[in-house]
């Protein structure tokens, strides 16, 4: 079968589409025919050899794949052959808190992941497809709509009618928005793009601030806010915005950390922070979870954002469209049968 490789750090160009073997499957496992994958920003860090944990090579990259089942190891009973699944991020990490062990089990980093014509999923680690769901659509979901869920829900314990705030129009800041909202609350989310916005605002936003015509955006949302400050907020940006999210964040508000867009090394006045009461650290989630968020989005009819769709044989195509930073929402590859 064809698949994609990550063979070395000098960076996703070259990563190399080869021929191997199709594989073989454990007892408790499942092979799934690859019909959609997306692409996440871990996805650039692990070519170019910058990822925290499970940086692995050679390794069939992705972490989020889609498709029908089309064979199940001899002690699977929970799916049965054209079962339509999608892989959890982490394949060991079911319910409950994670462990060090589980943390290993990342599709596309510690183990082969998604990008290739069947990739292995545990029977544990699988979510059906919401049947309102494409291939494409639920392929967006592992990474990105699971940490925005598990940075709401809960970590952040999101109310209706709390405000959250939400930076920058990717996958997990839009499906932040769109649960956040599905959940009754108010959300504010920040772009540099003006045009991005406003398709954040059709999505639901309540408010929106370009931070490169606003740099002082805290600021701002203290004066949305009525100088409260937000419920909650998902910090994606790291380095740069990290002080300003803090400022942002009312009293005993609550931020849940994702990203390092802008770099690891965040400033933290701990002045500031003791008036924040949750600092909280999200690296995806587990199965239960990702099970919870499909029920919010089969109940709300939630469609994911796709903003473009690439064929499996134009992969470092969608490679340098998301090293771009151009999308609003997610960048999927497709794959016909």
């Amino acid at each position: 079968m064809q698949a994609y490789q990550v063979f070395s750090a000098k960076g996703f160009e070259d990563i190399r589409k080869i021929e191997i073997p199709q594989p073989q499957l454990a007892s408790d496992e499942i092979l799934v025919q690859m019909r959609a994958c997306s692409l996440n920003y871990r996805d650039l860090l692990i070519p170019q050899g910058g990822y925290l944990r499970n940086d692995n090579r050679p390794i069939i990259p992705l972490s989020d794949g889609a498709g029908k089942i089309v064979k199940v190891g001899g002690s699977v009973k929970s799916f049965k052959i054209g079962d339509r699944v999608v892989g959890n991020f982490f394949q060991d990490w079911v319910e409950g808190l994670v462990d060090e062990k589980g943390l290993q089990t990342a599709l596309g980093g510690g183990i082969n992941g998604t990008l290739a014509e069947c990739f292995v999923l545990k029977a544990q680690g699988a979510v059906r497809i919401p049947d309102q769901l494409s291939y494409e659509e639920a392929a967006t979901l592992p990474c990105a709509a699971v940490t925005a869920w598990h940075g709401l829900v809960p970590l952040g314990n999101i109310q209706k009618g709390e405000t959250i705030l939400t930076q920058g129009t990717g996958g997990v800041s839009i499906f932040g928005l769109q649960l956040a909202k599905a959940l009754g609350a108010n959300v504010i989310i920040t772009s540099s793009s003006d045009e991005k916005l406003q398709l954040a605002k059709k999505l639901g936003a309540d408010h929106t601030i370009n931070y490169v015509k606003t740099p002082n955006w805290d600021q701002e949302v203290l004066k949305i806010t009525d100088g409260k400050g937000v419920d909650l907020l998902l910090e994606l940006g790291g380095e740069k915005t990290f002080e300003k999210s803090i400022n942002a964040t009312k009293v005993n508000g609550s931020i849940s950390i994702i990203g390092i867009l802008s770099g690891f090394d965040i400033p933290i006045n701990l002045t500031a922070a003791l008036n924040v009461l949750r600092l909280n650290g999200v690296h995806v989630g587990s199965v239960e979870m990702f099970n919870a968020m499909n029920q919010v989005i089969v109940e709300n009819n939630i469609k994911p954002v796709i903003d473009k769709v690439f064929d499996f044989n134009d992969v470092l195509d969608a490679y340098r469209y998301l090293e771009a930073a151009e999308h609003f929402g997610k960048i999927v590859i497709s794959k016909e049968p």
